[in-house]
């Protein structure tokens, strides 16, 4: 046993110069493999917590006769779509860090207030909307930043405000009034104008692309002060009047009995034939 004991040593002395003993050999692959296994759950860890980064709210509600749907948004797409169920229904899509939802339905009107609902908190992740409507509904959508798109919808009113940046698309719309602003982006009507309707489109930069039936009838007041630039296409006719050098364009088509007012700052007007 004494000399087991002494021998150990001698083994380790007499090792070649430039190669590890076998002991100390196994005990570095221990450690480059416990390495190993660290650097993999640091690099996997930063994709965990992306897919962990994204949660899901879901809520239906039963629809009454006149449904109103009030959303106030603080960032991020919001799709707004008629379908021919009697209920609402809302799911969002929220990024982190996650913002408060917290629904209203009182008399017929479903209220979404972020703003409300997170007010006093800083850096609240985009929360992203698809929400399903009966097509009589109202729709009043509002956000600070992001996409709205709204189709579908043929109730009294239609109104998508974006206050800061973000495109506004309107599919297929046959509401009875339609209120469309941003700030920066572009604006998309398609749709079908009311006898007795109210339409207003209003942007500060981007281009206002308005796509209506032919047998349309209403009177006009297209402003855009910067590019003077606005083409009716199909619509133009002799009671189409040009003022301030091209700046504006008044005047009716068909028998005027609806009312559409589109101002563009800094961007076109253009209509198209349905």
């Amino acid at each position: 046993m004494i000399r087991n004991l002494k021998y150990e040593p001698r083994v380790l002395m007499h090792t070649k110069p430039g190669k590890a003993h076998p002991l100390i050999q196994l005990v570095l692959t221990r450690k480059t493999t416990i390495l190993l296994w660290l650097s993999v759950v640091f690099f996997f860890a930063p994709i965990l917590n992306e897919v962990s980064a994204q949660r899901r709210f879901s809520r239906n509600y039963p629809a009454t006769r006149n449904v109103r749907l009030q959303l106030l948004n603080r960032s991020g797409t919001v799709e707004v779509e008629g379908w021919d169920r009697p209920e609402i229904s809302i799911s969002a899509y929220l990024e982190n860090p996650a913002a408060n939802i917290a629904p209203q339905s009182l008399s017929g009107t479903i209220y979404i207030d972020l703003v409300k609902d997170n007010q006093g908190r800083n850096g609240v992740g985009n929360v992203n909307f698809v929400i399903k409507v009966p097509r009589l509904s109202i729709v009043d959508i509002e956000t600070r930043m992001g996409n709205l798109s709204v189709t579908n919808i043929n109730g009294g009113l239609v109104r998508a405000m974006i206050s800061t940046e973000g495109d506004i698309t309107l599919t297929n719309i046959g509401a009875g009034a339609v209120d469309a602003q941003n700030g920066i982006g572009d604006i998309f009507f398609d749709g079908e104008m009311r006898s007795g309707g109210h339409y207003r489109f209003t942007s500060i930069r981007g281009n206002i692309n308005l796509r209506i039936p032919f047998n349309s009838s209403f009177r006009l007041v297209a402003t855009a002060p910067s590019t003077r630039n606005i083409s009716l296409g199909s619509f133009g006719n002799s009671n189409m009047n040009l003022l301030g050098n091209g700046r504006s364009v008044v005047g009716r088509f068909g028998n005027g009995s609806s009312t559409l007012t589109i101002t563009n700052h800094r961007g076109s007007i253009s209509f198209i034939r349905r």
